[in-house]
């Protein structure tokens, strides 16, 4: 109304790691102007916080492009911006965690704020299925895998997303799409994004990523019937699904239930997969079931397991290894150890050569960031010189083989004179009802087991 009083602006910032923070500013910020986003924090991931949002991706509101800063800054971020409202924006951490970052925006005079689905979420025009977790390294990406290669057999033409990793130029990572071992190339990927993307490009599927999800979207919608989420840590999927598959670790029972946002996955699945069950104590599983039935009854309950295969097991037994595993699995996701480690013992090792004594860079200052670690070596590799020093730190080590568990594929990005043990792990479900026949049934229906439990008990 002409005359009417000025908009309120408030000044916002939003914690992030490159990946949901970008997505909640893309679908909710640029949409509701009152919010206005001073800058993004940047944490987890190592030097993503010396870059900026692009102007052009943040819309006609903003001329400039919007500073990042790492998070550590946050109390002077807030009086500088003179900021209303601190977005937590990104996922696995404890709800202790969460709390103490509200209490340092807080302490700072600001406002703490999350966003739910109802306002991230987009909305495809075709069936989706989401695969999330509880926390990282539950072995969702594994399972997402084993549904894709499902639909490919039923002849499904399936758009699969993943969770974002765009951690280099943004403004050429606004749309991914991978089809080949060139396009990884061509797109600069990580260490970390390659663990993700190749498993699928290995078996000729696309995977798509980036900044902008509603184009993403539509550009896996353009070639599909069938949209499959991949989820990253232990977030909430982008997509609204139709049908929710969530992993639990048997190995980390309790987790589901002090972990940010994987609570809100594990109270909202309509699948929960007990993963690892070959290896967990049965008081675990039960522990995880007991769980299942108090805080989402209505969830059917899949046990399952990660089969490790080795390609060169002769190189393993009786030698001097070392053990490379999944990156994020071993930071953030809190784990001492992985796939590679059980390898490793099953086959016979004589030794698993611990790194922390030869590491170098920003390899050593990850084992300081994170003491649990152990004599295993995260896969890091998050810039060109990060890959020299991981390359750096297993010389240096001297194993005779390396057991390489990342899905990355070392051999493929690191110059190495010994030789490389290859370990690789899919999915088997051990009891509960089929999950392919949960999808088939789903996709013929249009509706999750979930929601057709609540039918029939209504009627």
């Amino acid at each position: 109304m002409e005359g009417g009083p000025a908009l309120r602006r408030f000044n916002c910032i939003i914690l992030g790691a490159a990946g949901r923070d970008f997505h909640d500013f893309q679908t909710f910020f640029r949409t509701h102007p009152e919010f206005r986003v001073c800058c993004f924090t940047a944490e987890q991931i190592p030097f993503i916080e010396r870059r900026s949002f692009p102007r052009e991706l943040a819309g006609e509101s903003y001329d400039a492009d919007i500073p990042i800063h790492a998070e550590t800054a946050l109390p002077d971020l807030i009086e500088r911006y003179e900021a209303d409202f601190v977005f937590l924006a990104y996922s696995d951490l404890a709800h202790e965690e969460v709390m103490h970052k509200a209490s340092i925006a807080q302490a700072a005079g600001a406002s703490f704020a999350l966003l739910g689905p109802r306002h991230t979420q987009l909305r495809s025009k075709h069936p989706v299925i989401a695969v999330t977790a509880v926390r990282t390294g539950a072995g969702k990406s594994p399972l997402a895998q084993a549904i894709a290669f499902h639909l490919v057999a039923e002849k499904h033409r399936i758009g699969i997303l993943r969770h974002p990793m765009p951690y280099g130029d943004l403004r050429r990572q606004e749309v991914q799409r991978f089809a080949t071992f060139e396009d990884l190339e061509r797109h600069e990927c990580t260490v970390e994004e390659r663990e993700e993307y190749e498993p699928y490009v290995e078996r000729g599927l696309v995977i798509y990523a980036g900044v902008d999800y509603a184009a993403i979207l539509a550009a896996a919608e353009a070639e599909s019937d069938v949209i499959l989420w991949d989820g990253g840590n232990n977030d909430f999927s982008f997509i609204e699904a139709g049908l929710h598959f969530v992993v639990l670790d048997a190995l980390r029972p309790g987790d589901e239930l002090d972990h940010y946002p994987g609570e809100t996955n594990f109270r909202s699945a309509d699948v929960l997969v007990i993963n690892k069950v070959g290896a967990a104590e049965p008081a675990s599983i039960e522990r995880l079931r007991q769980h299942a039935a108090h805080h989402n009854p209505r969830a059917r309950i899949i046990e399952a397991d990660l089969v490790i295969e080795v390609d060169a097991p002769e190189l393993v037994k009786g030698r001097r290894v070392l053990v490379v595993e999944d990156g994020p699995t071993l930071t953030h996701g809190g784990m001492s150890f992985g796939a590679g480690t059980l390898a490793a013992r099953r086959l016979g090792a004589r030794e698993l050569l611990d790194p922390r004594p030869h590491a170098t860079g920003s390899i050593a200052e990850a084992f300081r960031q994170y003491p649990h670690l152990g004599a295993v070596l995260p896969a890091l590799g998050y810039s060109a010189s990060q890959r020299r020093e991981l390359a750096a730190t297993i010389r240096a080590t001297a194993p005779e083989a390396v057991v390489d568990a990342s899905p990355a594929r070392l051999d493929r990005i690191l110059d190495l004179d010994q030789p490389l043990v290859r370990v690789r792990y899919h999915f088997e479900q051990t009891a509960g009802p089929q999950i392919e026949d949960l999808v088939d049934a789903f996709l013929e229906s249009g509706s999750s087991p979930r929601s057709s439990q609540a039918t029939r008990k209504s009627t």
